[in-house]
């Protein structure tokens, strides 16, 4: 349960970090770089969701599958 917490926690801060990066770099003009900053932050948000599922999958066939 506080592992799922903290990962809960952890995406919500590279979201909230990302947040404050894109708008100070679309203020300053740089909304090209702003944007390769939304998307890099979407990728390693999307990482970290593709290892929580792969734990949820190994978890799900250690159950059914007896291991």
């Amino acid at each position: 349960m506080n592992e799922d917490v903290n990962s809960i926690f952890q995406i919500a801060a590279v979201g909230i970090i990302v947040a404050m990066i894109h708008t100070v770099l679309k203020q300053m003009g740089k909304e090209d770089y702003a944007h390769w900053v939304t998307l890099i932050g979407f990728v390693v948000v999307l990482f970290m969701v593709i290892r929580k599922l792969d734990q949820l999958f190994q978890e799900i066939k250690t159950i059914f599958l007896f291991q």
